[in-house]
């Protein structure tokens, strides 16, 4: 038997703190019956998200990361009440548990998000207690002194909490087009436009531009994705104290002697 929240991670429903919020909100039921945070299962039981039966597969899949170039205008959720463009329409399809996204951003930023079949890495990517770093390409409309950009990284209370950038660093440009380039190592909702907004100024463009060791190519063009090769997952795996599913491992490495 297993915690329902590390189980369904582990199937690639999502990570264990959005399953958990999935628990809360009622959307999962076992046999039939809602189901709550600590409940335990064996991997037999009927399980359903939303009302649809999910596949449960009895070995865990390959580690799969990937990169996608989201445009602005698409949302980060599944089903958006109003109907807009998602980012998970433009994602390949998966034999075994769904794409978990790392991370979102708002509808009005675009750049890099990732997307993995694992929900423990994915919690991890997001847990604000492995210190993953963003780095975030920000246009400004306005003057930025050097006591802002003091301010900035040693930081400043926001309404829900104190936040700061790691690193910020000028990027060029003139007048109502000035660019920089800033880090900081969590994800609240909004968080980059909130710091600038506290010191006085807007952001008039804003684009992600790495997470963690991944950086955005320049070639790869908004609406497109990049799955990255096993070695690069496996340095994934060792940055944040995971091991890499063996189960996995010695499938992919049969199929490649056939």
């Amino acid at each position: 038997m297993e915690r329902i929240q590390k189980f369904l991670a582990h199937q690639g429903v999502a990570s264990r703190r959005q399953v958990d919020q999935m628990l809360q909100d009622g959307r999962i039921t076992v046999n039939g019956k809602p189901a709550k945070p600590g409940d335990q299962v064996a991997g037999g039981e009927k399980i359903a998200v939303d009302g649809k039966l999910l596949r449960i597969s009895r070995t865990e899949a390959r580690p799969k990361v990937m990169m996608y170039h989201k445009p602005i205008g698409e949302v980060c959720s599944r089903k958006d009440p109003e109907g807009r463009p998602d980012v998970y329409r433009n994602l390949p399809n998966l034999q075994q548990g769904r794409w978990v996204g790392i991370g979102r951003l708002d509808i009005n930023t675009s750049g890099l998000l990732l997307f993995t079949n694992q929900g423990e890495l994915a919690n991890r990517l997001m847990h604000p207690s492995y210190e993953v770093e963003r780095e975030y390409a920000v246009r400004i409309h306005g003057e930025v002194t050097l006591e802002m950009m003091q301010n900035l990284r040693k930081g400043v209370m926001l309404e829900d909490g104190e936040a700061k950038f790691e690193n910020i660093a000028d990027a060029g440009g003139e007048g109502t087009n000035h660019w920089y380039h800033v880090t900081l190592k969590e994800g609240k909702n909004r968080e980059v436009r909130r710091l600038w907004e506290a010191v006085g100024v807007e952001v008039s463009r804003l684009q992600r531009v790495r997470y963690e060791s991944f950086t955005l190519p320049k070639w790869l063009k908004p609406g497109k994705v990049r799955l990255f090769e096993d070695d690069a997952i496996r340095k994934l795996y060792e940055r944040l104290d995971l091991n890499y599913p063996e189960i996995a491992n010695r499938r992919h490495s049969a199929r490649g002697k056939r």
